[in-house]
């Protein structure tokens, strides 16, 4: 079938199932945006007020629905708007395909040595390659489906990421021949007999064994597999902050997730396992500590990583690395355990033991209020966190319910994410989202707003408003002498009026501490609305690691003789 080049990107994301996605207009996808609307009728651009928007909501839309997210933008500024949500896509492993316009082929100045050619022309490949999976500039219009189809299943082959194809102009108007390739057969590995072999050694000599799970089971599709496993053996679980929705918060194998701000109670069993298998997370510095041979020091450890590079940052030097697939591994491991686990009674009467000793610690204000909140938040809502302390209090004390999703920015930690992730995360479920914010990272994408208020999306959005950017100010208190520069009012940082702010945009306001405000009515207006919980400057994340400490001993210190009684179990 012969088509215009730009209908056939289009009809390539319709083939592909996915049925929403995310741009802003300019010159160089002109093409582009018009064959959109040809295909509204199977397929929705939705136009956010920054590309940067955009790129944010194709994540959400990925994290929720599990295909590839899809953002648009033009050449030069427009593509470079993108660039911090393709980072984000990278960093926490989501699939996503960035489309960037680019100058006619006959403007550019690749080749030469000027620094422009065309207006508005940018390398934006050059600049994006060290974050994305594939990138591609297509210079023939006969090349574009066969990089489609190649930076598609790239986006979604092992560890999942974005990819960006540039497309010049004159290629978008080209006719082509669309026809698309079959899907290829998925090749199944096996774990090594000699692996396996030491596995079931280790196993079968293990008294505390632990699991770590990180977001790669609910990304490789390996969810129920994995709760099947848990529920069959009980054996206790901690997970890393962005895979907290792994497990149900009443699951009595839930202990909470590990590190730097994590729960005392997780890092505590991390210490006195003596087995910790790792799924899908790759152990970073925030989850290990700084001085990594603190982390897990009386376990074996096994790590399950499709992605090679992960574990090139040794943990331990006998470490064993499983570079397969979740659901090829996690049967498997199942077997395994089931023959030859020894018996854990004593074990999980530890780790609840451990649980009940920490249970009353650390609990300040605006943990008690995500705690109430998220109980009566209803089952089927998909939540969406920014970057600051928000975060860490959603993390530590949302009661996270069966199927319920919580999405974070992880390993790039970029503010102002949530606004936009909300909406992807919305078109992908067709749910109410809520929406978590701090003041400071709600005005970093705000003008979204515009879109959650134009199309009446039930989007409720919250922000912790303590008027600065705590993080950063609980940080210069903790080391710059509480010089709180560029962190609260007099230091010139200023939070915005959310009462105006929501009036601007004709969106309902709540005041949390109003007496009438509840969270079912705000549920029940099927519309967005804004609630303000003000807190006080001086709030804080705690519990919190100092440097070069163990992850048990977080700040502000325990009591040394409760410290030294867990320590001795």
């Amino acid at each position: 079938m012969i088509m215009k080049a730009s209908d056939a990107i289009v009809q390539f994301f319709i083939d592909k199932q996915i049925t929403d996605i995310f741009g802003y207009p300019g010159g160089m996808v002109t093409h582009l945006m018009d064959s959109f609307d040809k295909y509204k009728n199977k397929i929705s651009a939705h136009v956010t007020y920054n590309e940067q928007g955009a790129s944010f909501a194709a994540c959400g839309y990925a994290q929720v629905s599990l295909k590839p997210g899809v953002a648009y933008a033009t050449s030069g500024p427009g593509a470079t708007n993108l660039i911090t949500g393709i980072c984000n896509a990278y960093f926490d492993g989501i699939p996503a395909i960035f489309i960037t316009g680019q100058v006619n082929t006959y403007e550019s100045g690749k080749g030469l040595s000027c620094r422009q050619k065309g207006f508005q022309e940018t390398d934006i490949l050059g600049i994006v390659r060290p974050v994305t999976k594939y990138c591609s500039y297509i210079e023939k219009p006969e090349d574009l489906l066969p990089e489609l189809e190649k930076a598609y299943t790239i986006a979604m082959d092992g560890r999942c990421g974005p990819v960006v194809l540039d497309v010049p102009m004159n290629v978008q108007r080209a006719d082509i021949v669309y026809s698309l390739n079959g899907a290829q057969n998925q090749v199944t590995n096996l774990i090594d007999e000699n692996q396996l072999q030491v596995i079931i050694d280790i196993v079968k000599t293990a008294k505390r064994p632990c699991f770590l799970a990180g977001a790669g089971i609910r990304q490789s599709g390996s969810l129920s597999q994995f709760v099947e496993l848990i529920n069959e053996n009980q054996i206790p679980v901690v997970t890393s902050m962005i895979a907290i929705d792994t497990l149900p918060s009443n699951h009595s194998m839930k202990y909470g997730f590990i590190g730097a701000y994590g729960d005392r109670t997780a890092n505590f069993i991390v210490e006195k396992c003596d087995l910790l298998i790792t799924l899908g997370s790759r152990l970073d510095i925030r989850q290990t500590g700084v001085d990594q041979k603190n982390f897990a020091p009386h376990a074996k450890l096994i790590r399950v990583d499709i992605d090679r590079q992960e574990c090139t940052n040794k943990i331990k030097s006998d470490e064993i690395d499983i570079n397969l697939d979740l659901k090829e591994t996690i049967p498997v491991l199942s077997q395994i355990l089931r023959n030859y686990l020894n018996e854990n009674e004593d074990w999980i009467k530890l780790c609840n033991t451990i649980r009940n000793e920490l249970s009353s610690i650390d609990d300040q204000l605006p943990n008690q209020i995500v705690t109430s909140l998220s109980e009566k938040i209803p089952e089927d809502v998909v939540i969406t966190t920014d970057v600051g302390q928000n975060q860490v209090w959603i993390s530590q004390s949302f009661q996270v319910k069966e199927n319920q999703r919580i999405l974070f920015s992880g390993g790039h930690g970029a503010m102002g994410y949530s606004l936009p992730a909300a909406i992807g995360a919305y078109y992908a479920s067709r749910k109410p989202i809520v929406c978590f914010n701090g003041d400071g990272g709600f005005q970093m994408n705000i003008q979204e707003l515009q879109f959650i208020a134009s199309h009446h999306l039930p989007i409720k959005i919250i922000v912790f408003n303590n008027h600065s950017l705590g993080m950063i100010r609980h940080f210069q208190e903790m080391y710059f002498d509480s010089r709180y520069v560029q962190t609260i009012a007099s230091g010139n940082y200023f939070s915005c009026n959310l009462r105006k702010i929501s009036e601007a945009y004709n969106i309902p306001f709540y005041e949390f501490s109003d007496s009438d405000f509840t969270v079912k009515h705000v549920f029940e207006d099927m519309g967005p609305c804004l609630v303000e919980i003000s807190l006080p400057e001086e709030t804080y994340v705690i519990p919190k690691l100092a440097v070069g400490k163990p992850n048990t001993d977080q700040e502000p210190p325990l009591d040394r003789v409760l410290y030294r009684k867990l320590m001795d179990l």
